[in-house]
């Protein structure tokens, strides 16, 4: 399985899906506005297509690695922007917002939370997963319900990391 997200010409994420998006795609200070994701080559019978979204680099600043996007149960295909408004059937699982701010706002803590790194250029590692099934998850899940419930139900999976800028 192939994956591809297109950067700006400085080979960063693009502004609108990260800490410098303009106000109409966010909430609460938030990017919220996944870039999209071309996905080629699934395996012969995958049965939908899952997303993690992390900050590695986020420990020395934050304690703990941060969770920007759990996206499960997504149809094989290429992934939209702004899935959340895309009419496209998905299950989303918490982020680190939850953890961190302790926010109860499903809005925010179970939705795709752009890159905002305070201190330097970090690289956000993006795993998109082929699987055999579609998860028994509900909404809200937890990177750990993911780990077990995508346990041997694991086709393929494609990874690339992001460079996300800081000023």
């Amino acid at each position: 399985m192939k994956i591809d997200v297109t950067l700006d010409n400085n080979n960063f994420i693009p502004d609108k899906y990260a800490k410098f998006a303009p106000d109409q795609y966010r909430r609460n200070d938030t990017p919220i506005v996944n870039f999209p994701i071309k996905v080629d080559e699934a395996p012969e019978g995958t049965k939908s297509l899952a997303v993690v979204f992390i900050d590695y680099d986020s420990v020395p600043v934050a304690g703990f690695v941060w969770i920007h996007w759990l996206a499960a149960n997504l149809p094989v295909a290429d992934i939209p922007e702004d899935i959340a408004n895309a009419n496209v059937p998905y299950v989303p699982g918490t982020n680190s917002q939850y953890a961190e701010y302790r926010l109860d706002n499903p809005e925010l803590t179970q939705s795709y939370t752009g890159p905002m790194p305070p201190d330097k250029t970090h690289d956000y590692t993006l795993k998109v997963f082929a699987l055999d099934t579609a998860l028994d998850l509900a909404a809200g899940y937890f990177l750990n319900d993911f780990r077990r419930a995508a346990k041997g139900h694991i086709l393929d999976t494609a990874s690339v990391d992001l460079p996300a800028r800081s000023n």
